[in-house]
């Protein structure tokens, strides 16, 4: 145990106040946690639930300095953040975790890939490329990853001939060959600074085609016991290569062959991991202050299937948010719905979740499917 720390008045510093931020302050004000964010965005959903509010950029090195000298550690929500200053701090004996070594790594995702390849972990085959030249000699159909800055979809783009190569990513990126899915999995990892790990179940992810976002959840995936023994024995392997404290989302391709394959690492609570908090003996979020205060990592049974799915904004509409058929929703049983308080609503942004429990999947399933179709989150102008 970390002797230096006064769990009865614990400062905790969040960089970023989106929905996860939100839903760690709420973790962490249970638990008697003072807590302070910085997010540059006025009333965020995080600073409607938390003790202080610094606002101000992620690159804004002045700020990120006052947020992590002004509490006893400090961690992440999102990991598009300026580690100079971070890593400054880090080295002179303040606590951020994951460290902003880690952060920096993760951000660039060539580097991610090389990690866990340089560690025996399965991953896709993947090249650097300069030039459209390096793009033919590896071979189409292909899938193009921008090294900074994607997130949901963003800075991915596949490219099946070399008829397709007008539609490539111009900035710095890699490429790597197109896997023949069955299913794409999730494992949460929590470590503590004990180097204490454990694992939340394997899940399965469905996506929305049209922005290859994480549309719904399903926990437990649905998947053979060989299949969920190695995803979870790769997923410890990479936090472990990545010697990380906190969260991480570990995101997995289970092939048509059989094989699982890490696709990419978030160091952070994760949409996959959302199921948690109704479903779980400790959520995601609780779980992550638990591990960067050094605090003992709480059961991650399940406690019932479970199937997540996201409230995005309804396409052409924009502006504040009306929640439609919350009422009709919220008579299926064993429904729980989360809206963010985001304050603005365009086609396809995450504006909430809702989570359904039962005793088995098919009927987890068959309720959430049916709540899609009822709760729509819509913007107060037609676009």
């Amino acid at each position: 145990m970390d002797k230096d720390f006064n769990y009865s008045n614990l400062k905790l510093g969040i960089i970023g106040g989106g929905q996860l931020g939100k839903i760690m302050s709420q973790k962490a004000k249970k638990m008697g946690f003072h807590v302070t964010i910085l997010d540059p965005t006025f009333n965020c959903p995080a600073a409607q639930v938390s003790d202080k509010h610094i606002m101000g950029g992620f690159h804004d090195s002045a700020l990120l300095e006052q947020l992590v000298q002004e509490t006893d550690v400090t961690t992440f929500e999102l990991e598009h953040v300026d580690t100079t200053i971070l890593k400054e701090l880090f080295d002179n004996g303040h606590r951020i975790h994951p460290s902003p070594y880690i952060i920096e790594l993760i951000q660039n995702k060539y580097k991610q890939k090389k990690l866990l390849a340089d560690n025996g972990i399965a991953i896709p085959a993947y090249k650097d490329v300069k030039t459209d030249e390096d793009l033919k000699a590896f071979g189409f159909p292909v899938i193009q990853k921008a090294k900074f800055g994607g997130y949901d979809g963003k800075g991915v783009q596949m490219l099946k001939s070399e008829a397709d190569l007008d539609k490539r990513i111009t900035q710095e990126s890699f490429i790597e060959e197109l896997v023949d899915i069955d299913k794409e999995l999730a494992v949460i990892v929590a470590r503590n600074i004990e180097g204490e790990t454990k694992c939340y179940p394997v899940v399965e992810m469905l996506f929305d085609e049209r922005v290859n976002i994480c549309d719904s959840v399903i926990a437990p995936a649905r998947i053979s016991k060989e299949i969920e023994k190695t995803s979870i024995e790769l997923s410890v392997k990479s936090i472990k290569a990545l010697k990380g404290v906190g969260i991480f989302a570990v995101e997995l391709f289970l092939t048509k062959s059989g094989d699982i394959l890490v696709n990419e690492i978030a160091p952070r609570p994760h949409n996959s991991g959302h199921y948690t908090i109704e479903a779980c003996a400790t959520s995601q979020f609780e779980q992550i202050i638990r591990a960067v205060t050094n605090l003992p990592l709480g059961s991650t049974k399940l406690l019932s299937p479970a199937v997540m799915i996201n409230v995005l904004g309804e396409e052409g509409y924009a502006g504040e948010p009306f929640i439609e058929g919350i009422h009709d929703a919220l008579e299926i049983p064993e429904l729980s719905f989360h809206f963010y308080g985001k304050t603005y609503t365009k086609p396809f942004r995450k504006m909430g979740h809702m989570t359904v429990l039962a005793d088995d999947i098919d009927t987890a399933l068959e309720k959430a499917m049916k709540a899609k179709k009822i709760l729509k989150i819509k913007g107060s102008k037609k676009i």
